[in-house]
């Protein structure tokens, strides 16, 4: 009970009741002493009208009565100036305190009755006041300690007793309250979400906003609309699975049919004829570029990048490694390579799967700038960035076609580049997704291109 909702509201509300009564406790234990002494001064005072009625003629033993009655040791009362000593026992122990009710302040009442509370000897003590209906100019009584700290300690358990009713009372209440009004609601999201989890393309389980509190509805149609949502592209998802699977099936024939059309082709180069020898390479060619295109289409299909292992990497031997690798691919290119990273920069990275994203963005710089058959530069970049890395490919190259821009990073999109499947930079996009970084074209013109890779801060911060 302790683990729910409920449960914890249930106890803090007694925890705060209690607290509050705590609080209410001290003022009012005060009050129950200060009207406790008042009483005794009043029965005082009638004890000692009772005596001037007979001029002081009463026995001991009705002395002795009165002042029992009225539960004090002796009674001065104060009139027309004089001091009289009204009733008074014998053989009364010294007084060690006097108090004035008649100007006492909350404070002096809250402190005097704490330090009576926790005092635990028996101890006479003086009280002042104003007789009732002003018979006298004052008068003052002395009384024992112990009956009043009996009574007041009494009266605490009953107030205490009383507060724990109380609480407990209106936690049962507020907790009833909670479970209607709270508990129950989210129990039925929840049981909603647990539905909706088990099928989630089922739309009957999407949630019906039902909730009367303004936050529990907000919610419930929040949480309605990311079902809807989500129910849509799964159905989306399952028709695009089903339409890459029939693509898969066509391009697996489709292939098979061109390395036919191919084998067709190549006795065609062997033909005497002018007009087919002129012919016969072009359609080599393109029946070359799409087996290639065919068989990219089948691999993508297939590629399920896995997550990455994530690690603390050394950035410049990694693009060292890359440059020296892809210089070597261009044999006797013009193309030089430069890399600027900062000193000991270290990322957060799956080794394997960065070096094929750099490696990428390299190659393709590089035929960019073949392509135009004169001399070029790539450079790699590497430094810190808001929040993580920021990696730059720049190539002189002339440019990406203008209006290529968009959809750059989708499958299959059109690069002008011969031989091309327009998988590379939707692979590597994917890679930096999976690294929760981003791929960006920074800019691209005739004086050259730039991709950055940007790489989110963790541990290798």
């Amino acid at each position: 009970m302790a683990n729910t909702l409920s449960g914890r509201f249930l106890m803090l509300t007694v925890i705060f009741v209690m607290l509050a009564e705590v609080f209410i406790f001290v003022p009012s234990i005060a009050r129950f002493r200060e009207e406790y002494l008042l009483a005794r001064l009043e029965r005082a005072q009638i004890a000692s009208l009772a005596l001037l009625a007979t001029d002081g003629m009463i026995d001991d033993d009705l002395e002795y009565e009165l002042l029992e009655n009225a539960e004090v040791l002796n009674v001065v009362l104060r009139r027309d100036a004089v001091r009289q000593l009204i009733l008074s026992t014998d053989g009364m122990e010294p007084i060690t305190a006097t108090f004035d009710l008649r100007d006492a302040s909350a404070w002096e009442l809250i402190r005097d009755a704490s330090i009576r509370l926790f005092e635990t000897d028996e101890q006479n003590i003086r009280v002042i006041g104003e007789p009732v209906r002003q018979a006298g100019l004052l008068i003052e009584v002395t009384m024992e300690t112990a009956p009043l700290r009996m009574a007041m300690i009494d009266y605490g358990l009953r107030v205490l007793l009383l507060s724990a009713m109380i609480s407990i009372f209106t936690a049962l209440l507020l907790f009833v309250a909670v479970r209607i009004l709270m508990v129950n609601p989210i129990k039925r999201v929840v049981g909603a979400m647990m539905s909706y989890a088990e099928a989630p393309d089922d739309a009957n389980r999407i949630i019906t906003p039902r909730g009367s509190v303004r936050e529990l509805r907000d919610a419930e149609e929040a949480l309605q609309s990311m079902q809807t949502q989500l129910t849509s592209l799964l159905r989306q998802r399952e028709r695009l699975a089903q339409l890459g699977e029939a693509v898969a099936k066509i391009s697996h024939d489709l292939r098979n049919m061109l390395s036919v059309a191919t084998l067709v082709a190549d006795r065609l180069e062997l033909s005497s004829d002018p007009t087919v020898k002129r012919i016969a390479p072009k359609l080599i060619n393109s029946l070359s570029r799409a087996i290639n295109l065919t068989e990219a289409t089948l691999a993508f299909g297939r590629a399920e990048e896995p997550a990455p292992k994530l690690d603390r990497v050394t950035l410049e031997p990694l693009v060292d490694d890359v440059l020296d690798n892809d210089n070597l691919a261009q044999g006797d290119g013009e193309v030089s390579y430069d890399a600027d990273i900062e000193p000991g920069m270290v990322v957060r990275a799956d080794p394997e799967q960065l070096h094929r994203v750099l490696s990428n963005l390299v190659r393709n710089a590089r035929q960019a700038i073949t392509a135009t058959g004169k001399p070029g530069e790539v450079t790699v970049r590497g430094f810190e960035h808001e929040g993580g890395w920021c990696i730059e490919v720049i190539d002189t190259g002339p440019g990406l076609p203008k209006g290529s821009e968009q959809g750059l990073f989708k499958p299959f999109s059109s690069t002008d580049k011969v031989g091309g499947s327009g998988l590379g930079l939707a692979i590597c996009a994917e890679i930096l997704r999976g690294h929760g970084g981003q791929l960006k074209l920074l800019g691209t013109g005739p004086e050259g291109t730039t991709f950055a890779l940007f790489l989110p801060g963790g541990m290798a911060a």
